[in-house]
Formats: C-alpha cells, sequence, structure tokens
C-alpha cells in the first residue's frame, strides 16, 4: 500500500501538506527565527536555569505546530520520508501531533503501559518509529532503540537488562522475538509494525487508524529518564546509558545550531540507522528543536550512487553520515552529480580521515565539519559553522562543556600533552550528561576522575583549544616504549592510492611485546599487485609521512573490514583475532 494515500484516509484535510515545499523552504530566511530557539540556547549557554519541568513532544514540537498555525513558521515538512520504490511521506509538525498523539494512546490503552515503563524498539527507518518516539515522551515511557540488525540473543539481553514491558518490532524480527519469550517475565504487550496481522501481537498500523487523537501529554520532570541506550564497552555485555529527557532534549540546541547550521528553513538528511544514538542527535533532538525538517531515506543498505542521487534530486541543505560513508562516496566519485540545495556536511562517530576531508571538499567544494561526542554525552567538541578547520581535529568545545585533556590523576594537562579527553562535572554537572548506566554504579562511579567526567578517548589539546583524537584507550598501541594511536597510521595509509580503507592494531612481537599490524583493503585498480611490494610500498610511504617509528610492521590484505551497524570499523574483532582471544 502507499503510505501518502493511507496519511490521507486519517488526517483531516486541512492537515494536508502544501505540494511545493522546496520553493517555501528555500524563500524562507535563514536566521535564528524563534524565542523557542533563543530560550533552549540560553540554557545550553548556561545562561538560564534549566527549567523544573520538561517533555519534548509539548515543549518543543507542540510549539512548533503553534508556530505554524500562527503563521510564523513556512508549512514545510517537519518530516520528509521517500522509499525506492516511490513511496513518501510529509508531515508538518502539525500532523506529527496529531499523528503521535494517537500513538501515544496506543501505546497507553492497548499496551496498557504507563509512565515510566520501558518499551524496546527495533524498526528499521520506517516512519513509525518516529511516531513512536514521540509517543514515548507523550507517556513518559523509556524508549529503548534497537537496531534491525539485532540476532534472538541480543534482544533477550535487552529484554532482560531493561525489564521492558512492551517490544515494538517488524515482521522480520517477530519470530526472534517469540522464540526468547518464555524467558522474558516483564514482557506484557508485543506491538508489530506490519501491513498484515500476526497471532499474539497489536498490529500498529490498524490501530493507528481507529484509536484517538484526544491526548494529554504527561508532565515529566527535566531529569526523569526519556531514552535507554545499550553501549557496548572493551569489556563485558552493553551497558545501559540513561538519558533524561532535557539532557537529549534540550542538550542538542548548540549543536544543531551551530555544529549541523539548522534553521527552520533547513532540511536535515542524516543516514544513521534508528539504532545507532547518531540517528536520536540528527534525525530527532538537533533539526526539530531548530525547526527543521528531518529528511529520511528509507534505504535498507548503503549504497553511494543512491545517496549521490538522493543529494542531486532534493533540496537537501545539511548532510550527515559516518566517515566510512564518506570515504565511500568519495571512491564512488562525486563529479558528475550536482548538489544544488547542499550547504553543509557534518560528520560524527569516529575520526574522519583528512584525506577524506581533502577528496570531499575537491569533488563538491564544501567542507566536512567533524563533531565528536558519545552515547553519554551530547556534542562534546565540534568544528562549527564559520570556524577554521584544522583538517583531522575535532574542533573545540561547545557549551555547557569544559573539555580537558587530563592525565590519570585528573590533573589538567597543558597544551600538546597527550591524555584523556575528558568534562568537568565540578562544582556542576552539566545537564547534557547522562544521568547513570542502569543498574551498574561501580561503571557509573569509574567514569569520574576527580573533577572529571572520563570519555575513555585518548587526545591532545592544541595552544588555541582544538582537540585532536588519539585513539580510545584501549586501542593504543605500545611497542617498544612508544605509545601509538592507530588513527594517525589509518590517515597515513589512506592517502595511499592503493589504500580504499583500513583498520590499525597492535599485534604480539616477541621484542617489542606489540607492534602496529595494518588491515587493508586495496583500491580495486591495486587488486591484482605483487602483495609483497605492496606491503613495502605502504611502510615506506608511512615512514614518509609520519614518525617513523608509527610504521606498520606487519600489512595484511583483507576484502573487507569488520564493522558495526553504524559503519565504525570494529578493531576489537581484528585485535582479537591477533592476540589468540
Amino acid at each position: 500500500f502507499i503510505m501518502r494515500t493511507f496519511v490521507k484516509l486519517w488526517i483531516p484535510q486541512c492537515l494536508q501538506i502544501l505540494r511545493s515545499p522546496c520553493r517555501l523552504f528555500h524563500r524562507y530566511n535563514r536566521l535564528l527565527a524563534s524565542p523557542l530557539i533563543s530560550y533552549y540556547n540560553s540554557i545550553n549557554q548556561c545562561e538560564k536555569e534549566l527549567p523544573e519541568y520538561f517533555n519534548f513532544a509539548s515543549d518543543v514540537l507542540d510549539k512548533w505546530a503553534q508556530l505554524e498555525k500562527d503563521g510564523r513558521r513556512p508549512a514545510n515538512p517537519a518530516f520528509w520520508w521517500i522509499k525506492d520504490e516511490g513511496e513518501e511521506v510529509k508531515w508538518s509538525f502539525e500532523e506529527l501531533g496529531y499523528l503521535s498523539s494517537k500513538a501515544a494512546n496506543i501505546l497507553s490503552e492497548a499496551c496498557g503501559l504507563q509512565k515510566g515503563d520501558k518499551a524496546l524498539v527495533v524498526l528499521p527507518r520506517v516512519p513509525e518509529w518516529w511516531l513512536l518516539n514521540i509517543a514515548c515522551m507523550r507517556t513518559g515511557i523509556v524508549f529503548i532503540p534497537g537496531t534491525s540488525q539485532l540476532t534472538a540473543k541480543d534482544i533477550l539481553y535487552r529484554l532482560q537488562a531493561s525489564k521492558a514491558k512492551c517490544i515494538i518490532t517488524s515482521d522480520a524480527l517477530a519470530p526472534a522475538v517469540e522464540s526468547v519469550m518464555p524467558d522474558c517475565q516483564s514482557l506484557k504487550s508485543k506491538l508489530i509494525v506490519s501491513k498484515n496481522s500476526r497471532d499474539g501481537w497489536l498490529n500498529f498500523k490498524e490501530l493507528l487508524v481507529v484509536t484517538s487523537a484526544n491526548h494529554k501529554c504527561v508532565k515529566t520532570r527535566s531529569q526523569d529518564p526519556m531514552l535507554i541506550y545499550f553501549t557496548s564497552g572493551s569489556t563485558g555485555s552493553p551497558k545501559m546509558v540513561v538519558q533524561s529527557h532535557s539532557s537529549y532534549g534540550i542538550g542538542f540546541t548548540v549543536s544543531g545550531r551551530y555544529w549541523m547550521n539548522l534553521t527552520p528553513s533547513d532540511i536535515m538528511w542524516n543516514t544513521s540507522d534508528t539504532g545507532w544514538v547518531k540517528s536520536a542527535w540528527g534525525s530527532v533532538f538537533a533539526p526539530w528543536i531548530n525547526g527543521s525538517c528531518v529528511f529520511i531515506h528509507h534505504m535498507p543498505q548503503f549504497k553511494p550512487a543512491i545517496i549521490a542521487d538522493t543529494l542531486s534530486r532534493y533540496p537537501i541543505t545539511t548532510f550527515c553520515t559516518a566517515p566510512t560513508a564518506y570515504r565511500m562516496l568519495v571512491q564512488h566519485g562525486l563529479n558528475s552529480y550536482k548538489f544544488m540545495s547542499l550547504k553543509h556536511c557534518v560528520s560524527g562517530g569516529e575520526p574522519l580521515n583528512p584525506e577524506v576531508i581533502k577528496q570531499w571538499k575537491t569533488q563538491t567544494g564544501l567542507n566536512i565539519h567533524e563533531g565528536y561526542g558519545q552515547t553519554e554525552t551530547v556534542t562534546i567538541c565540534a568544528n562549527v559553522k564559520g570556524m577554521t578547520i584544522k583538517p583531522g581535529s575535532l574542533g573545540k568545545a561547545l557549551p555547557p562543556y569544559d573539555v580537558q585533556i587530563v592525565d590519570d590523576h585528573g590533573a589538567i594537562l597543558p597544551a600538546g600533552e597527550e591524555g584523556d579527553i575528558a568534562v568537568r562535572i565540578q562544582p556542576r554537572r552539566p545537564f547534557c550528561l547522562f544521568s547513570q548506566y542502569l543498574d551498574n554504579p561501580e561503571k557509573t562511579a569509574a567514569t569520574v576522575r576527580g573533577n572529571f567526567y572520563i570519555t575513555g578517548d585518548r587526545g591532545i589539546m592544541d595552544e588555541e583549544g582544538y582537540v585532536w583524537f588519539v585513539g580510545r584507550s584501549d586501542d593504543i598501541i605500545n611497542s617498544s616504549g612508544y605509545r601509538i594511536g592507530p588513527f594517525e597510521v589509518e590517515s597515513a595509509l589512506i592517502e595511499h592510492p592503493a589504500v580504499s580503507e583500513s583498520a590499525v592494531v597492535s599485534s604480539p612481537d616477541p621484542i617489542r611485546g606489540e607492534v602496529v599490524k595494518a588491515f587493508v583493503v586495496l583500491a580495486p585498480a591495486f587488486v591484482s599487485h605483487d602483495p609483497e611490494q605492496l606491503t613495502r610500498d605502504l611502510q615506506q610511504h608511512v615512514r614518509n609521512v609520519t614518525a617513523p617509528y608509527k610504521y606498520p610492521r606487519k600489512i595484511e590484505f583483507v576484502q573487507a573490514l569488520p564493522k558495526t551497524v553504524a559503519g565504525k570499523i570494529q578493531r576489537k574483532i581484528l585485535k582479537n583475532k591477533e592476540w589468540g582471544r
């Protein structure tokens, strides 16, 4: 069925979207349009106190809907979703309010959920994910996103650890959920997003048609839990990161406005999977608090040609994707495409090699503005619009964070010295820092060292306050007493035309203890070359462009690198293989 047609069945005629949003978007002035943005910006800048009560649905989304009604925001989509088969959905803030209120009633009535209950939501990029996200805000239900690539074992762990009372998923994962049901004592309801009915499941699409849109948003305190993300560390099972209504709900105002460069006239496309935290950052909170349109391509698999074609065909002004995706796009070649509307590009999730930034600029004329943060934080550092970009740098600290490089005792290190990237939490803890690792007080306490929250990432700050990423603390290679970060070696390798991408890890060595090993994916033109000669060439290349002691003493050519669903390279898998773990 065509989603657009379905939408028309349950939205009054007065709510229908205007047919040419592109013209309206680019006629609208780029400005800090609303006192709404100014107010939340001033909280981020520490000029105003955090309100006692806050709910993103009622205090942000519904306010934008009212501005639409009053003619103070153009009648553009707040949400614009497309699929290759020609399906398309466009919703205004008013429509989002109407439909998410229906969804909220489904959660409260059919699913029997109450404020404080938890719901595990495992869906691909379908419009219903956004409705359910907002519905959970409206009802005070804690939203737990998961990627569609979760296995039955992953789902079981998440349901048991979180004690979720509801799971919401698609046809693809329903059998996996059913297989673990006997071991999930807390689970009370199952909601499926599907065109077809399934025994034992409530059907979201069917219920949405018949459920009332009359719903009153619950009152939530700023510090009440809103989201839980499962995040993997170097050891143990994934931890549950709790974010409050204000931490993510208000905390992305500054980074949305100044790093992502968003205003009510912008269309933001962030390619992240719904299970990754970057989806909350760039496909929910940052764009919507700034009144922008969230653009989504259903895109089950990442294909550079589809990305480039979409950027050419649609009036997207801001684009965000992972460094791996930028690498694939510049290798695909963009010279034959024209991105007429694109003005601003951002990246996050893992470090971006300077060579990729250079190639992107050559092919598109645009800079990539790198940002840095974690599931536990909002954006910590960023290269904001108008700032001098130093390729390879994470940029400078964003309010309200005071970012420092500290030593093992929590003392601030001078410029140029490597240490732990840290955020000051004394005398005042930033409101946009995670609340806790749920049910894990030891791990929560372990993030604190003196007056600082320790990110677990190693870095250097230069004289101008720019932060430079060295590596995860557990990725650092110690060879003959030299400390080597994998990122710098990878950045050197990617500059060689033979290298499509690489991952650098430690490898055991009887003399040096450990040495640098590079796993290299070759560019197509070099696949048939002599591997021994290529190894020597690459080793010499790294010696030439960085400190000689950092060169990879071992190189292995591989067809692909292990990656997470978010596109991050899983160095831990390669390292464990090297060390026989």
